[in-house]
């Protein structure tokens, strides 16, 4: 997944596969490949917030406690209302970000024209304004993006960071974005396997926007999933401070 851009000018070669890259994020239309479903990566990243707060059902599009779960009930990491914030080891935001406007239409964390450099101009879009971690919005071609708010807790990354070695066996901090920190995370690590890869960054001590990415199967291995999707959040994060 390098960053290789079309040249002012020239247009790209139209062969058996379209190819748009940008920021590292890799997409090959590819039309054997069909890629995972909407509702099927919108899961995914439901499942995995929703271990932080100890959920593992959805009612009425919202997370729902857990009475039982596939790990025990200790590895879930537990909050109150009165945890301080930033925890142990945790990095402090030191200029707060509110995220009110994406949190209420998350599908303009990106703008068409930023969606149409990552994907492509075939992709599709899913909003999920009620989603079961928090409001959120997927874009769809052969790579995938889907960011999302979470309102699961008001812990921001100290929820994760509570989480390494338990919930997330896969914890890996990466170089803040212009000050914001980032952790890449889950349950496994599918850099490699899967050219996927989820990441939290900070907005403030209390909030985070996550960001999940999956790389086309045709450009899979070319550069770590989790630096394309530290890209993205790097993309809503100057959307977020800019106005957008």
């Amino acid at each position: 997944m390098r960053a290789i851009l079309q040249e002012p000018g020239r247009e790209i070669p139209r062969h058996a596969q379209e190819i748009h890259i940008r920021r590292g994020l890799a997409l090959v239309r590819d039309p054997q490949h069909r890629g995972k479903s909407v509702r099927r990566v919108f899961a995914l990243t439901a499942a995995a917030l929703c271990a932080l707060a100890g959920c593992s059902s959805t009612t009425a599009g919202r997370a729902a406690p857990s009475g039982h779960s596939d790990r025990p009930v200790s590895q879930t990491p537990k909050s109150t209302a009165t945890d301080p914030v930033p925890g142990p080891g945790v990095p402090k935001v030191a200029i707060p970000l509110d995220a009110t406007k994406f949190k209420q239409n998350p599908c303009d964390a990106l703008t068409a024209r930023q969606v149409s450099d990552l994907l492509g101009t075939s992709s599709h879009v899913k909003p999920e304004p009620h989603g079961a971690g928090g409001p959120g919005c997927g874009w769809f071609a052969q790579a995938q993006v889907v960011i999302v708010f979470p309102d699961i807790n008001e812990l921001g990354l100290t929820s994760f960071y509570r989480a390494k070695d338990k919930v997330y066996p896969f914890f890996l901090p990466l170089a803040p974005v212009d000050g914001y920190p980032v952790v890449a995370y889950g349950e496994e690590d599918h850099r490699a396997s899967l050219g996927e890869c989820d990441i939290a960054m900070g907005i403030s001590d209390s909030e985070t926007i996550v960001v999940s990415v999956t790389q086309s199967p045709s450009h899979k291995g070319e550069k770590d999933p989790c630096d394309s999707a530290r890209g993205v959040a790097e993309t809503v994060l100057a959307n977020l401070r800019g106005g957008h």
